[in-house]
């Protein structure tokens, strides 16, 4: 077999972002995926007549052609080109707010629009709003500078251009709301998105709350007109004309080395000669099952012996084909968040206790942002929530489908009892995603899509600023959810475009074609 400057194994988000940064950058690059086709968890599947996106509900940072996101610019720099459809509102939000009261609260995109919606929900609010949004974009620029510096950042650059942001860096969400004396319910509202990054307030790193929320808040959100699969395809078409190389049904075994640096892959369809490999596989079964035990890092021996690191969110979806239109069916928003109450720690700890204590989950319509996303006089649907190791661990395999059935129907009564709006009776079509739905199809463990918790010494920034000694394997790094910027799909794009650019710097500093 010929031999290759990187191959990327995983053709995921983070892997064909960084197959095609890799190839770009002028290194012979080949891309091997397990399945018989790309994206991961970035596909389609098809149900009747309806096809249905399995798991992305919007795309922050990527922002309109006047105002681009990283996203966006991203894509541009590949040459990829994808129909896209803009979802109207940032979200609408049905729960028990911080007095006990029910709080229903549609908040728009865009800065000046989402201060005024709040202004109205709670009035005096406006110059507190404006404060934090201010922060949050010092925040924003200030993570552009550490991503940019590859973990070596100035500290006197910090300090004179990020003041606040340093200020911000060690604490959570919730303290930081709290030393803004930003109002309760400005606070309830404010904690929607928390489930994006799968962390409570209490232990969810600002830094990281804030890039996220002024991302959807400024630019909005969009999702590609033919769902994921559309999104991923041209990813690996465009790497294909750029001359990259993709083996499909081509797994990973085992990691080759000589001496100290690897130097190959085995994988079901024999060996590969490369310099690099960038690998969209979660660290736990690198370490544990494709690397010499004496290679892998002290650090990580540490992390799993101390259990210190705790893995992300454990995706459970419900998927619903209906014979009725959106309107028909009284269906007015793009998504709503419905929760038993605001307070996100306490949600989150009843997410842990599993279906009796979950009240939680997000509700979407694909057609209300793309009309055209089903049949005409149809519309799908969509309800996530977080999976607890209580309800899976020691379930039976015989009660399996029973049990992920009666998750969905608790979602089915949640939207009708918080929203008004019946679905029961019109559903044509329906499938149901659960954490091993999500492991078995993605290799991800326990099904924690979310990769590890960005939570505490763990968080966004922490790994931002170890990128020059978090990855000690000559000529390997790992890429994806588990990454330095965490879970979601622009995460994921971004982090596959920075670990390739630094893979290609390694491979420079060592010389000759490495």
């Amino acid at each position: 077999m010929a031999k290759y400057d990187i191959v990327v194994v995983g053709a995921g988000n983070s892997g064909l972002s960084a197959a095609l940064q890799s190839q770009i950058a002028g290194k012979k690059t080949l891309l091997i995926e397990q399945h018989n086709l790309p994206g991961g968890a970035a596909t389609s599947f098809v149900r009747g007549r309806f096809e249905i996106e399995p798991s992305l509900h919007e795309l922050c940072d990527f922002g309109p052609a006047e105002n681009p996101g990283d996203v966006r610019n991203l894509l541009d720099s590949y040459g990829v080109k994808v129909n896209w459809c803009e979802c109207p509102d940032c979200f609408r939000i049905i729960t028990e707010g911080s007095d006990g009261k029910l709080l229903d609260a549609t908040m728009p995109a865009g800065i000046e629009n989402f201060i005024d919606a709040m202004e109205k929900e709670v009035p005096g609010s406006r110059p507190k709003m404006e404060e934090l949004f201010e922060l949050f974009d010092e925040v924003l620029r200030g993570i552009a500078y550490i991503s940019a510096s590859a973990g070596k950042a100035d500290s006197k650059v910090l300090q004179a251009d990020y003041p606040n942001m340093l200020r911000t860096g060690a604490y959570s969400t919730q303290k930081v709301f709290d030393a803004l004396k930003l109002p309760k319910k400005c606070q309830d509202i404010l904690a929607t998105y928390w489930s994006y990054l799968g962390v409570d307030l209490e232990h969810l790193a600002f830094i990281h709350y804030a890039a996220m929320v002024h991302k959807y808040v400024s630019r909005g959100a969009y999702i590609p007109a033919h769902t994921s699969h559309e999104l991923s395809t041209a990813m690996v078409e465009r790497f294909r004309e750029l001359g990259g190389d993709v083996w499909f049904n081509c797994r990973a075994e085992e990691f080759l080395f000589d001496g100290d640096r690897l130097c190959g892959i085995k994988t079901n369809m024999g060996h590969i000669e490369c310099d690099y490999v960038l690998a969209n596989i979660n660290p736990d079964i690198i370490y544990g099952k494709m690397i010499p035990k004496e290679l892998v890092p002290e650090r990580e021996k540490k992390l799993s012996a101390a259990r210190d690191r705790k893995m992300g969110g454990r995706m459970f979806t419900a998927y619903f084909c209906c014979d009725k239109s959106a309107e028909e069916l009284g269906i007015k928003d793009y998504s709503i968040f419905l929760s038993g109450h605001a307070d996100s720690a306490q949600e989150y700890k009843d997410l842990l206790g599993g279906i009796k204590t979950n009240d939680y989950s997000i509700f979407l319509c694909y057609n209300i942002a793309n009309p055209g996303f089903s049949p005409e006089g149809t519309c799908v649907c969509s309800f996530t929530t977080f999976g607890s190791p209580v309800d899976w661990n020691d379930l039976p395999q015989e009660e399996y489908f029973q049990f992920k059935n009666q998750f969905a129907k608790k979602f089915l009564k949640s939207l009708k009892d918080k929203a008004g709006i019946e679905l029961e009776g019109h559903i044509e079509e329906m499938a149901v995603a659960t954490p091993w739905t999500f492991a078995r199809y993605l290799n991800a463990p326990e099904g924690a899509v979310y990769g590890y918790e960005t939570t505490d010494w763990d968080g966004m920034m922490a790994r931002l600023q170890m990128l020059a000694t978090d990855y000690p394997i000559k000529g390997l790094r790992p890429i994806g959810a588990a990454g330095p910027r965490g879970d979601g799909y622009s995460a994921a794009m971004l982090t596959g475009q920075l670990m390739a650019r630094l893979a290609i710097k390694d491979l420079s500093e060592e010389g000759g074609n490495k």
